[in-house]
């Protein structure tokens, strides 16, 4: 005799939700993130911040020029905008910092984690959504400064295409990398006020450091971190020679640079947010 068939009722507290459930893809994490950059108020105030510091700075130190009777020879009118490129760069490296390194300050990463499990994704997507937005804000920034700049000061010479490029789409990828690294230094310290300290460190000390080093001993050193100081770096990208002296980066070339550099700190970040608890 065959057993006869059991029918299993369902269990009295069972729930199935009437929406259909799945696996988050890297496209949920972006729609996460994009919701988050943008709602939380510190986005606001950094960017708002550094768009003033842009135009009022950069346009400031134009005028100033235009009204004296110091020849710009052949100098572009565009390396102006450096003046206002390094005091937004405080504002990116902010953002850059308070994009992953707030949600550990608040406990909300557990619950991002908790909503896409794959670490690897989330940082993914928060570099992504992040680089986008600096990208795009600095570049058009930079742009309307640097038409304020060129119709201020008269120059001998035109801006060429490849001096508008470095001073619009190089220096908002530039400001963009910067973040991108206060992005990672967050992920690896987890705390807001530490990480921002030591990345407006990495972006002042060199080059004040190098300014009181006396000794002829140290000469060698003092023209490394003169050269390859971040403020250095960003005059070098408004540049097509470099600015000091025969040898250094010019042009693209500290875009370059900044971009390793990030990469290292972000495949750093990547290793140690899949190996600690959160």
């Amino acid at each position: 005799m065959t057993a006869p068939a059991q029918h299993h009722a369902p269990a009295p507290h069972s729930y199935v939700s009437p929406i259909p459930v799945r696996r988050a893809t890297l496209g949920d994490a972006l729609a996460s993130e994009w919701t988050k950059i943008r709602s939380v108020r510190s986005t606001l105030w950094t960017l708002g911040v550094m768009i003033l510091l842009m135009l009022l700075i950069g346009l400031g130190v134009a005028a100033i020029a235009a009204n004296s009777e110091a020849p710009m020879g052949d100098e572009s009118a565009l390396g102006f905008g450096f003046f206002g490129m390094l005091p937004a760069s405080i504002c990116v490296i902010t953002l850059g910092v308070l994009t992953i390194a707030s949600e550990y300050g608040t406990g909300m990463i557990r619950t991002t984690l908790t909503a896409c499990p794959s670490r690897a994704r989330v940082l993914t997507a928060k570099a992504i959504v992040f680089f986008l937005l600096v990208f795009t804000v600095t570049t058009v920034v930079a742009a309307l400064v640097g038409a304020g700049q060129v119709a201020l000061v008269d120059t001998a010479d035109a801006p060429t295409a490849g001096e508008w490029l470095r001073a619009t789409v190089g220096a908002g990828a530039y400001l963009a990398m910067l973040g991108l690294l206060s992005l990672a230094l967050g992920t690896l310290i987890r705390h807001s006020a530490g990480a921002i300290t030591v990345m407006i460190g990495l972006l002042l000390l060199p080059l004040v450091a190098a300014m009181f080093m006396f000794s002829e001993a140290l000469k060698s050193v003092q023209e490394w971190l003169f050269t390859y100081a971040i403020p250095s770096q960003m005059i070098a990208l408004y540049a097509a020679q470099p600015p000091f002296g025969d040898k250094g980066p010019a042009g693209w070339e500290p875009l370059l640079i900044m971009t390793g550099v990030a990469g290292v700190a972000l495949a750093g970040a990547y290793a140690l947010l899949n190996s600690r608890d959160v």
